[in-house]
């Protein structure tokens, strides 16, 4: 029996597909960044992620003591039901910036605490500034990377990226790399045609935290739920990303039963269905509604700003607490500015200094530094509870 992208069979055989020049991944990776409480909570979400028809898993040292727990998590599922350990996919990631024998070391110890000989996938975690990308391509890291290759301790190699477009570009370019970790969002599209290109020319894509990061979805407001309606907005968000051919979307779990909807779309890889299409059609007519002429159109023909101000991305919080009520998440991305190094913003919309040189590039002719001032006022404290709606 045909099944449809809203009407979800948990038994259905789970899909694959290609990542790069390795194994074939589900199209649902379980990330291990909150599983952390102890390696029994660690089983479980195994467990759960192999319920789901999840083989790909994804951990980093940075995790805490997540690769420590999914070794033995790995360990216990082996002396269990072999078959199925052995069609697990793993990916593990090396911060930037070591050298040559420090990194040496750091994957090493990552194999030991993974209980593994080889990694499917070694990934660059945080490829995000311009020295990052000269490391591994021209420094200590490119010699790091073609050892791990050469010793066989890894099968291919990937980087994760929060940076800008044009240095994912420039990285996917290069061809050092087999896959790689984007910000790739139903509410953020800006990388989608990166990944389209990674993916015509046969690298694997995974898309980071879109539940998470691509809004909160998991808990959405009234607002985005109508927006969505008959869909939940995490299924419409996943099903968005899954149409596109995204190779696999990452869901950090905690319990196993964070990963039921990853289940439920196990095998739902096909083309957007009418309802979809509607929902998402009704969803960007909404927002356009709420913001009316205020609404950033994320062309980005305002850049480059003489402050560095991050124009596009601040106007694009704002858009998503005004259009679809999501101020939850947008002031808890807009609070976090300045306060994650590399991984995210440094400036937020106090740094405008209304110098007006983005004004005339506007083909929209928002007053952008009076829209960034009403930014900076409604999310730089925490969300207020809303009186009305």
């Amino acid at each position: 029996m045909q099944r449809t992208a809203a009407t979800p069979e948990a038994d259905v055989f789970p899909e694959r597909r290609p990542f790069g020049a390795g194994p074939e991944v589900s199209l649902f990776s379980l990330g291990t960044m909150r599983a952390l409480g102890s390696a029994e909570q660690m089983l479980e979400v195994l467990e759960g992620a192999l319920e789901a028809g999840i083989n790909h898993i994804e951990t980093a040292p940075s995790y805490g003591p997540a690769e420590a727990y999914l070794g033995q998590a790995l360990a216990r599922i082996g002396s269990r039901r072999p078959a199925e350990r052995a069609e697990l996919v793993l990916t593990s990631k090396i911060l930037p910036g070591a050298s040559l024998e420090g990194g040496q070391a750091q994957l090493r110890a990552s194999l030991e605490r993974l209980g593994v000989a080889r990694l499917d996938n070694l990934a660059v975690h945080g490829l995000n500034r311009a020295e990052h990308l000269e490391w591994a391509l021209e420094g200590p890291g490119a010699q790091l990377l073609e050892w791990a290759l050469a010793q066989g301790l890894v099968a291919q190699l990937g980087f994760s990226s929060h940076g800008s477009t044009p240095l994912i570009g420039r990285a996917l370019a290069s061809g050092r790399f087999s896959f790689c970790s984007l910000h790739l969002h139903l509410f953020d599209q800006e990388r989608l045609p990166l990944a389209q290109r990674a993916l015509d020319e046969g690298l694997g894509v995974l898309a980071i935290s879109p539940a998470d990061k691509g809004g909160r979805l998991y808990d959405p407001p009234p607002e985005l739920i109508d927006d969505c309606a008959p869909l939940q907005p995490l299924r419409l968000a996943y099903r968005f990303l899954l149409a596109q051919g995204i190779s696999s979307l990452t869901l950090g779990a905690e319990t196993r039963q964070d990963l039921e909807l990853a289940g439920q779309l196990r095998a739902a890889a096909g083309p957007l269905e009418p309802l979809e299409l509607q929902a998402l059609s009704r969803l960007e007519a909404s927002g356009h509604a709420r913001l009316g002429p205020e609404r950033c159109g994320q062309c980005r023909a305002c850049l480059p700003c003489p402050s560095e101000v991050p124009i596009p991305e601040l106007l694009r919080l704002r858009n998503l607490a005004l259009g679809h009520g999501m101020e939850t998440f947008a002031s808890e991305r807009y609070n976090l500015i300045g306060r994650a190094g590399h991984w995210w913003e440094t400036l937020n919309a106090s740094a405008c200094r209304s110098c007006g040189a983005c004004l005339p590039r506007c083909p929209h002719g928002l007053e952008i530094p009076s829209l960034l001032a009403d930014t900076h006022r409604r999310l730089a404290a925490a969300p207020r509870r809303r009186l009305w709606g």
